[in-house]
């Protein structure tokens, strides 16, 4: 799924709109509660300008620099939890959980509203705990409280000046479509596959992704509902230009389920 969180950081900020803009003082009259983030020195401006350019290039360990030249010379600035979400993403990227949790978290103290925040913190240790962790248990509450958590915040944020309405409508489902997948994946890790189809059921009528209806059609099989399974993989392989990952785990679903089905008979 095209999550775009860095994106959203971006743009829930305010921030792409704002570079362009001269430093100049906010007028006397504009009111706190609609104030945006805003560069606070020419200084901060350029290496703001900086952080943008590392993260439209998709350079992880530039983006890590940059966020880190940020904190450490703009420590109160406005777009903390924007910088550390783009941090904890990156390092997401580059494939250590540990240190994404970190930021993550730290965005989230930053700011107790970020759902990309509580989103990461939903995603990883949804994707990512082992059957065999010591605090198995605990890390899937944990997730699934953080997913529960993001979609009461994104639904609960007013939308921001640069969305249109069906623009911040979309991207509203698409970060509850996220968090509803990850409450799959907590119940598939649980093998709770009623509870995991439900929630991929939810997730595929906010967002029909692919990588969601596929793992719909695995809490399927694995729920001992071959033909359902087999139903949602046919729907998926039918799709154009499909991520051969996508598409060679839709077949192995489908080939399992129709051996099922086949056993059943």
């Amino acid at each position: 799924m095209k999550r775009s969180i860095l994106a959203a950081a971006l743009l829930a900020a305010g921030a792409v709109g704002l570079f362009a803009q001269p430093t100049t003082a906010r007028p006397a009259q504009a009111a706190p509660a609609a104030k945006a983030p805003a560069p606070k020195s020419k200084a901060e401006l350029t290496a703001l300008q900086a952080w943008q350019a590392a993260i439209q290039a998709g350079d992880q360990d530039a983006i890590i620099k940059a966020d880190d030249d940020l904190l450490v010379k703009f420590p109160d600035t406005e777009f903390k939890d924007a910088i550390l979400v783009t941090e904890a993403d990156a390092y997401q990227q580059k494939g250590d959980w540990i240190k994404a949790q970190i930021y993550a978290g730290q965005a989230l103290a930053a700011n107790p509203k970020s759902y990309q925040a509580t989103l990461m913190l939903a995603d990883i240790p949804a994707k990512h705990t082992g059957e065999h962790d010591l605090d198995k248990e605990e890390s899937l509450t944990k997730a699934e409280n953080y997913a529960h958590q993001a979609i009461e915040v994104v639904n609960a944020t007013p939308k921001p000046p640069q969305f249109s309405d069906q623009q911040w409508a979309d991207y509203q489902k698409q970060i509850a479509g996220q968090a509803q997948d990850d409450l799959g994946l907590v119940s598939v890790a649980r093998k709770n596959w009623d509870a995991a189809a439900a929630s991929f059921k939810a997730a595929v009528a906010l967002v029909p992704e692919p990588a969601f209806r596929v793992h719909l059609a695995n809490a399927l099989a694995n729920g001992g509902k071959p033909d359902e399974a087999i139903a949602v993989c046919d729907q998926v392989l039918a799709e154009p230009n499909l991520n051969p990952r996508i598409q060679s785990a839709a077949r192995g679903i489908r080939a399992s389920a129709t051996a099922a089905k086949a056993m059943a008979k």
